[in-house]
């Protein structure tokens, strides 16, 4: 089995195990559970990363160029092995948008809605949820419950910052940073996109009016050949221009 083959074939169970990730720790989030039910739900959150950290071990042995695979992918390297970054672990769920694009087909116009919409939404509920998992507890946070989480997260990935809440935590300030961060890549990633879209229709309408003019120039001297046919049938010099 080669990479491609190894991508297509893990695509599906990795985004239902993405799905699962998400609805275990919004869970526990949400509920805090104890007892039995919080050691299930982190024995699953295990073995889910394990599954994340098979795949990054496969396909690291499967990519051609082994090296530069890895250094392009550090970032996955760092989500899967470093504890600090737990939350982060859930940027796997953007497997979900590469499905969703796949089922929209190739127009980029759709890529550029899929993106913006479900890369967004995606981003916010899970700052808004890490968010809240690290400020609620402190003695000074002013985030104290997810409808807050929600309401700040909004406000920071559109880069309008009220103000009216704000982390206090360490953790809380690297979640900031990182949705903050993330906020304006996704605006320039889909503004790129969009200009990337405008030029594209722009060529190819240049395009279609060249080869729209080209099979008018073929079609009037197909013309010409057929009435300079008919006239030398006649008898009659066809005219010639003056040199």
């Amino acid at each position: 089995m080669n990479y491609r083959q190894w991508e297509r074939a893990t695509e599906w169970p990795l985004a239902a195990s993405a799905l699962t990730f998400l609805a275990i720790y919004t869970w526990t989030v949400l509920s805090q559970p104890t007892g039995t039910g919080a050691d299930v739900a982190e024995y699953a959150i295990l073995a889910i990363w394990a599954l994340f950290g098979i795949d990054y071990l496969v396909r690291l042995a499967l990519a051609e160029l082994r090296a530069r695979w890895f250094l392009l992918h550090l970032h996955e390297l760092a989500i899967v092995a470093l504890p600090i970054l737990r939350p982060l672990r859930l940027l796997r769920l953007l497997t979900l948008v590469s499905l969703l694009q796949r089922s929209i087909g190739g127009a980029l116009r759709g890529r550029v809605v899929t993106y913006a919409v479900a890369g967004t939404l995606l981003l916010v509920f899970i700052a808004s949820l890490a968010m809240f998992d690290a400020e609620r507890t402190a003695p000074t946070g002013t985030i104290k419950t997810f409808p807050d989480a929600l309401w700040w997260a909004t406000a920071t990935v559109t880069t309008v910052g009220y103000g009216d809440f704000s982390p206090s935590t360490a953790t809380g300030r690297f979640i900031s940073v990182g949705l903050m961060v993330a906020g304006i890549a996704l605006l320039g990633v889909v503004t790129a996109t969009l200009a990337s879209w405008l030029v594209q229709k722009v060529a190819e309408q240049d395009d279609a009016n060249h080869a729209a003019t080209q099979q008018q120039v073929a079609e009037l001297t197909t013309q010409i050949a057929f009435l300079r046919t008919e006239l030398a049938s006649l008898g009659t010099k066809p005219y010639s221009p003056p040199q």
